[in-house]
């Protein structure tokens, strides 16, 4: 994979900052699409298991990101207890917006304003590399899923399930 020079998104910035090989995908993004991730996935030609959405839940309060496959749904109970939780929702738009400076559909799982505790479901660990978004509609990223759980400090678990 080829490194990318700074300049671009905050996720593209902070994975050359960091030294982590990535490569970037750019796609037309049609802004009547009901789900970013499949859209991504369908027009870079992936299988959904390799393509992940960025989630923002709140955990008993607390802002936390989990990344999960596009073909499957984040299992709120499992994202819980993989943080010490007890209880999760949904974040709302406007604070999932705030809290890591990308608009919904193109929230990164790096880069964010503030660092927020963060799940990778663990199913990432079984592909050599992974697609993310890079900070906007329209822009993945591609890179190897233990340098994701890295540059994110992020602890891996079985969060998601099937669609």
């Amino acid at each position: 994979m080829a490194k990318k020079q700074p300049g671009g998104t905050p996720a593209t910035v902070a994975l050359t900052s960091a030294g982590i090989d990535f490569t970037l995908h750019e796609y037309d993004h049609d802004p009547r699409a009901e789900s970013f991730g499949t859209e991504a996935a369908q027009a870079l030609g992936l299988a959904p298991e390799r393509v992940f959405k960025t989630l923002l839940a709140d955990v008993d309060g607390r802002l936390t990101v989990a990344v999960v496959p596009v073909s499957g749904q984040l299992d709120l109970k499992a994202l819980a207890r993989a943080v010490g939780g007890s209880r999760a929702k949904m974040a709302d738009k406007g604070a999932a917006e705030r809290a890591t400076g990308y608009v919904v559909g193109g929230i990164s799982p790096v880069g964010q304003r503030r660092p927020h505790p963060t799940v990778v479901d663990e199913s990432a660990l079984t592909h050599p590399t992974v697609y993310v978004s890079a900070g906007r509609r329209g822009l993945d990223l591609e890179l190897a899923p233990a340098d994701l759980v890295r540059v994110t400090e992020a602890t891996t678990a079985r969060v998601g399930r099937s669609g």
